[in-house]
């Protein structure tokens, strides 16, 4: 089973992941952007704020490939549970905002990139806090954690939701840590026996 932690910068997702190690020691940990050197591409593009668009899309979608080919298919062959902190839906939330103007439909267009050859998660935790809380707790370091950008991103969660509520699971992401974390573990402990039954 793949299943992908989701939401805005600051939403605390990375701590969740990073916890998930020891309820779950089995399963495989992953993220995008990989620790690879296509994930180093994509890290310095990110810091770069004239960045292309549609090149960091490659870099990212790249980056993705290598994710599946390296990581995410050979643990799902040998049966593992496979938790990534982002996934697809990261790329179609962000950089749809980027490759506005720039594309028609850019999430379509997005999608439309990556369909003949991802692997769609199994199931996706999104982890919903506002735009101004993520952009302050993140810190606003880059052109992605601002809160205007992250209203935009959080539209883009929305529609993806939208079309696939029963892959999404939300979770408040103001509640407490120990809140957020006890809800997620509640989580995947119940999706995972699903999948079992």
């Amino acid at each position: 089973m793949l299943l992908t932690l989701e939401g805005l910068d600051g939403s605390g997702k990375t701590t969740v992941w990073e916890v998930l190690h020891e309820e779950f020691p089995d399963a495989v940990f992953t993220r995008e952007p990989t620790d690879s050197w296509y994930g180093e591409a994509v890290n310095r593009s990110i810091e770069d704020d004239d960045a292309d668009s549609v090149a960091e899309l490659f870099l990212y979608t790249a980056d993705h490939a290598a994710h599946l080919a390296d990581t995410v298919r050979p643990a799902l062959e040998e049966g593992k549970l496979v938790i990534s902190d982002r996934y697809s839906d990261s790329r179609y939330a962000y950089q749809a905002v980027a490759l506005d103007g720039v594309v028609s439909r850019p999430m379509e267009y997005i999608i439309g990139v990556h369909k003949p050859w991802t692997r769609p998660p199994d199931c996706t935790i999104y982890l919903d806090v506002d735009p101004e809380t993520g952009a302050a707790r993140s810190g606003a370091t880059n052109k992605f954690e601002q809160a205007g950008f992250l209203a935009q991103v959080q539209s883009n969660y929305e529609r993806l939701m939208d079309a696939e509520p029963g892959r999404f699971v939300r979770v408040d992401a103001t509640q407490s840590p120990e809140d957020v974390i006890e809800s997620v573990v509640s989580t995947i402990e119940r999706v995972t026996e699903d999948a079992d039954e």
